[in-house]
């Protein structure tokens, strides 16, 4: 093996903080994450527009630590928004920056930010930029994608990055396969999304950046059709779709999606408060449920991660409703960052293929049939 030393940047926005890693070859050289409340997101009517904002925040914690840009070697960014793409590492290009900016993946996830700001960092100062398991990872079996209305389909908008993470990482702590067991994985953070993985595919999955199961501290959830379509009457469609995302939940139940205020009060016996997070916690277990029926009750583990697995409240309440079903293993916070890295660092070293991005969807219909 070479002894070159690369420094590889990591970028990772997410619903709630802007968190970046430098790695110098397998090393984390360091790690700062920022959280951002809901009400400084808010100020940006689009996604996009927060650009120079989380570009001035990298640059100021790149600046911090005394680390000349022109001395990284790659960047990489977590991604989500573009065409549905295959699990892996792709190369940033024109093409995949245009399409995430333009969403035309339909999700407005923050998580596409990293494939922009990677951009924007690697043209500045001529660096090679990756993403990898973006939140439109589409492995879905077919079953998961037809719905009772014709021509609208669910489509794969997850965690994809963590969840895979955590799900080979267990895998390795207990000596199996990822691609030869069966988990349920729930991301549980500023968005919340519970997925299926079968022999290494997730298989199936709740579209939490899009209005879909458990209400989290920045999404509304699942919430009836008729229910919504009068809400509608007296808010904008712009309204109702930065609530999916990042205005509904916590934020509109309280004004904050910050958790950690939110448990302050459930601490305290608040009645409100213990009701909103008992029903966040009673929505996670069913999605968990929902998984079990995919993989027709054959369940290794269900692994819990993100940064509200912090709460023991929402562990042992998952537990006393889920843990018939499997094991459940806790992983607090992600392993997204090493996650992003060291593929990266592969291709850097000429052990792996970066993909090119294709621009076009994985999946692109039931084979000739009028659905």
């Amino acid at each position: 093996m070479s002894d070159t030393v690369y420094k590889i940047l990591v970028i990772n926005p997410g619903s709630t903080s802007t968190k970046i890693s430098l790695f110098a070859n397998e090393e984390l050289v360091f790690e700062h994450s920022l959280f951002h409340e809901a009400s400084v997101l808010l100020q940006f009517p689009h996604v996009n527009m927060q650009m120079p904002f989380r570009y001035d925040v990298i640059m100021n914690m790149l600046k911090e630590e005394g680390i000349d840009p022109e001395s990284i070697d790659a960047v990489v960014g977590r991604g989500g928004s573009a065409c549905t793409q295959p699990g892996g590492i792709t190369v940033i290009d024109q093409k995949l920056y245009d399409d995430t900016e333009a969403a035309v993946g339909g999700s407005e996830h923050p998580a596409k930010l990293g494939v922009m700001l990677a951009w924007k960092f690697a043209n500045e100062y001529g660096k090679p930029a990756f993403t990898l398991n973006p939140t439109n990872v589409d492995e879905y079996c077919d079953y998961a994608r037809l719905t009772g209305i014709k021509g609208v389909y669910r489509v794969s908008h997850s965690h994809v990055l963590n969840q895979k993470a955590i799900a080979e990482y267990h895998s390795d702590l207990t000596g199996k396969k990822y691609e030869e067991s069966n988990y349920i994985v729930a991301h549980i953070d500023g968005g919340i999304t519970v997925s299926a993985h079968e022999n290494g595919r997730m298989i199936d999955g709740n579209m939490g950046a899009d209005g879909e199961g458990a209400f989290s501290p920045t999404r509304i959830g699942t919430v009836p059709v008729p229910a919504l379509l009068e809400y509608m009457d007296s808010h904008t469609e712009e309204e109702i779709k930065l609530m999916c995302s990042r205005a509904g939940g916590f934020v509109s139940l309280f004004g904050t999606s910050n958790a950690d205020i939110v448990h302050e009060e459930v601490d305290k016996g608040d009645p409100k408060a213990v009701l909103v997070w008992n029903t966040m916690i009673y929505q996670i277990a069913k999605l968990i449920g929902e998984m079990s029926t995919v993989l027709s009750g054959k369940v290794d583990a269900i692994l819990l991660t993100g940064g509200l697995v912090r709460f023991d409240d929402i562990v042992e309440g998952l537990k006393a409703r889920c843990e018939w079903i499997a094991p459940i293993y806790t992983y607090p916070g992600e392993k997204e960052q090493e996650a992003l890295a060291m593929p990266a660092l592969k291709v850097l070293r000429g052990q792996k293929e970066a993909r090119k991005y294709s621009g076009v969807d994985v999946w692109r219909g039931f084979d000739g049939m009028d659905l």
